[in-house]
């Protein structure tokens, strides 16, 4: 009898293994983030040369290589984007929407053929956004390159001839803020093609009887699997690894606030879990962390998961909050005498601003886009130089904003998962079997080629490589020889010539 238990006590863990590898397997490859396409370095100022480790300014953005954002023209009014496998409609309506029309409209839209159109959430939407772009506020703007890839996909700048402004290039998503904006405005975030940001834009009408408008926004409508969701793991050493995107985390920041030099030299020399090579996040690595069902209204907590910790503030207005963090991506100006002066950030706490309120010619301040909203700062400067903000909604400027830093796990930069060129999946994992002294992968190759698999554990080290030399296409299977390794979750890495595909497991 008691070998019958022992048994089935086997047979039960290895079901509950593979049921957990098939979903993590899921997990692991579905947020795959690409680069913020800025290959350019700026100081304080303007552009410079790519500083070298130790020198001002080294670690920002254009430094770091991620997935090349790559794009597949079908032919049908729609572009597929090879990295997060969504697609997208081409084009743009004629008119501006409703966010009730917006959500309301995809269930009509029969774009390609296709019946499942949705509005996009706001890490869908923001996926799209390049920091190639110029952000054109300000006066006279001289060189307009939007912040999205116009050679895929249509856009349209503000029509200024019907006294809009250049910037109202404002796309509505599907993400509604967990609290009110303004003076109490119902909210849902969009994506600004035009000027390079997230921020909360009223959904129903807003104004006082007689001068009520409600605000409308450009469309584009996605369809696939619901990109965005993280996975998080914490090492228990002051990190935190995100699993779906490969990359490792900064648990709690350290409290200080610092300029965009000084964030960029703690992020150099940081070290933290046994590992020094730690670096501001860019744009797109640092909002795919938000958590937009979390804001300090709705939950009491800064928009972001309870496995980090987020240092309290004392706001503007003298209330606690949460803060801005900075992140290593530049947002260039079109003013070329002074393209380099801001810096992205990401607010996990209100995106606050001043606003004159046109009864008392008073001075509020609001949360005028929401927790998650994504602006920028000067890099450098004091503070109380802007006592009112900046910008139309009034921005409340910091510039020592606080650091959260991260880093590569396993596969590094260049080497993130990622699909095969083309939009097709990635390589399947046909079978994992895991039993006490080994871990056979079993894969089905699209092509011939070389097969690496790499095994880590959840803090990024390097457990060991498998080696398959010239595999045919078809089935084949690697095999782990796992005899005397610790029981536990690891992370596999299975390269080839043409693709990457990450899996985690447990080891029993």
């Amino acid at each position: 009898m008691q070998i019958f238990l022992n048994l089935f006590k086997i047979k039960l863990l290895r079901l509950i293994c593979l049921i957990i590898i098939s979903i993590s397997s899921v997990s692991a490859s579905s947020y795959d983030l690409a680069d913020t396409d800025q290959s350019l370095c700026f100081d304080t100022l303007e552009l410079i040369t790519p500083p070298q480790p130790g020198e001002p300014f080294n670690g920002q953005d254009a430094q770091f290589d991620g997935l090349l954002p790559s794009y597949t023209d079908n032919g049908d009014g729609t572009v597929t984007d090879n990295n997060t496998g969504l697609m997208w409609i081409k084009e743009l309506a004629e008119d501006k929407m409703t966010w009730d029309d917006a959500m309301a409209g995809a269930d009509t839209c029969t774009v390609g053929g296709y019946n499942d159109w949705r509005l996009p959430t706001i890490k869908e939407l923001y996926s799209l956004l390049l920091f190639s772009g110029t952000d054109p506020s300000g006066p006279d703007p001289d060189n307009l390159i939007p912040f999205l890839d116009t050679a895929y996909f249509e856009f349209r700048y503000g029509d200024t001839l019907s006294e809009e402004r250049l910037i109202d290039a404002q796309y509505w998503s599907s993400t509604v803020y967990r609290g009110l904006t303004m003076n109490g405005d119902s909210t849902a975030f969009g994506v600004n093609f035009a000027d390079g940001r997230i921020k909360g834009y009223p959904k129903d009408l807003v104004g006082p009887p007689g001068q009520q408008f409600q605000m409308t926004s450009f469309v584009r409508y996605v369809r696939g699997s619901f990109y965005g969701q993280n996975q998080f793991q914490d090492n228990g050493d002051g990190t935190v690894t995100d699993l779906a995107t490969g990359l490792m985390w900064q648990k709690a920041d350290d409290g200080v606030g610092r300029n965009w030099e000084q964030a960029l030299v703690y992020a150099e020399s940081l070290e933290l879990g046994g590992y020094d090579d730690w670096r501001l996040p860019n744009a797109h690595e640092l909002q795919s962390i938000v958590d937009y069902t979390r804001s300090l209204q709705g939950t009491g907590s800064p928009a972001i998961d309870t496995v980090f910790i987020c240092t309290e503030i004392i706001d503007e207005g003298g209330g606690t909050n949460y803060g801005f963090y900075w992140t290593g991506t530049t947002h260039k100006s079109s003013n070329n005498q002074n393209m380099g002066t801001f810096a992205v950030y990401i607010s996990f706490g209100e995106a606050l601003g001043w606003m004159m309120t046109p009864d008392s010619l008073n001075w509020m301040l609001w949360d005028v886009h929401g927790a998650g909203a994504q602006r920028s700062d000067p890099k450098c400067g004091d503070p109380s130089q802007y006592p009112h903000g900046h910008g139309p909604q009034g921005d409340v400027v910091r510039i020592y904003n606080l650091v959260r830093c991260v880093r590569d796990v396993s596969v590094g930069v260049n080497e993130r998962s990622y699909r095969d060129p083309g939009g097709s999946q990635p390589l399947q994992v046909i079978e994992n079997v895991v039993n006490p002294s080994s871990v056979v992968f079993r894969y089905n190759l699209k092509a011939d080629s070389p097969v690496v698999f790499f095994i880590y554990d959840l803090s990024g080290r390097e457990i060991t490589t498998l080696i398959n030399g010239q595999v045919k296409s078809g089935q084949g299977e690697i095999t782990w020889n796992s005899e005397g390794i610790c029981s536990g979750m690891y992370f596999g890495v299975m390269k080839t010539s043409y693709s990457i595909f990450t899996i985690n497991f447990i080891l029993i």
